[in-house]
């Protein structure tokens, strides 16, 4: 079945990923689900602990990937997952963007800083870590550009690919 295929697929990327199966799998069951599910039900049918559930739902709740929905004569919380192909995956850059780049850019500020006042830290290794500095910063700030890019503009620019260059003054590399 491809509903199957997919959830367990995607659990398997989650773990590539650096998540845990089962978060990307409820993330995955929610992104297919035609209504919001409870807990429980969520439990049942991908045969995962329901503490394991509730565990998994509050860390998709932190990548505001899924939200909470009421259920009319309903007492259980139902959650349903963001479904816009864009704002999901703006969200998990956001998020990845937080826990692993603004840390990353904070440390090799703090080491720049300190290599330019040691003399035993050699002339390669400091150009290595202003160059690497400068790269991450590039991409950070290109990141916050396409931001504000809306997403049609941005589908069309994905779509031109490597046919955007002809668009750029043409100048030697470097």
């Amino acid at each position: 079945m491809a509903v199957e295929r997919f959830i367990l697929h995607w659990g398997d990327l989650g773990g590539q990923w650096g998540v845990n199966r089962s978060v990307a799998q409820i993330h995955a069951l929610l992104y297919l689900s035609d209504k919001p599910l409870a807990a429980e039900e969520i439990a049942a049918t991908l045969g995962i602990a329901r503490s394991n559930v509730s565990t998994s739902l509050k860390e998709l709740s932190g990548w505001n990937l899924i939200r909470r929905v009421p259920v009319l004569g309903e007492r259980r919380d139902h959650f349903v997952a963001e479904t816009d192909l864009w704002e999901m995956v703006t969200r998990i850059a956001a998020g990845r963007k937080e826990r692993e780049i603004d840390p990353a850019i904070a440390a090799l500020r703090t080491c720049v800083a300190q290599a330019e006042g040691d003399p035993t830290i050699g002339a390669v290794a400091s150009r290595r870590l202003k160059a690497m500095l400068e790269f991450t910063e590039t991409m950070d700030r290109w990141h916050s550009q396409m931001l504000g890019v809306p997403h049609a503009t941005l589908a069309k620019l994905i779509r031109l690919g490597s046919r955007i260059v002809r668009f750029l003054p043409s100048k030697p590399e470097r």
